[in-house]
């Protein structure tokens, strides 16, 4: 009788080993499917920086081009 007991509660813990383990699973994958996401989102952000960056360079050429041509066109119209 006692035998049976011990092997009963064996099976029960055995089960529960499985469920435990299912879970850790389940919630691994969860975890690494948000870590991928985010590693996907940080990356195009990156991108975006880069991009931006660039852009904002080639303006400020303009900008400073458009300077220089309005000095000459005021120096030409004897304005300001």
């Amino acid at each position: 009788m006692n035998e049976e007991k011990i092997i009963k509660k064996l099976f029960e813990h055995d089960d529960e080993f499985v469920a435990v383990n299912k879970k850790i699973d389940d919630f691994r994958r969860e975890t690494l499917n948000g870590q991928e996401q985010m590693i996907t989102i940080l990356k195009r952000l990156d991108q975006e920086r880069i991009f931006t960056a660039e852009w904002i360079r080639r303006i400020e050429t303009d900008v400073e081009v458009n300077k220089e041509e309005i000095i000459k066109m005021k120096q030409l119209l004897k304005v300001g």
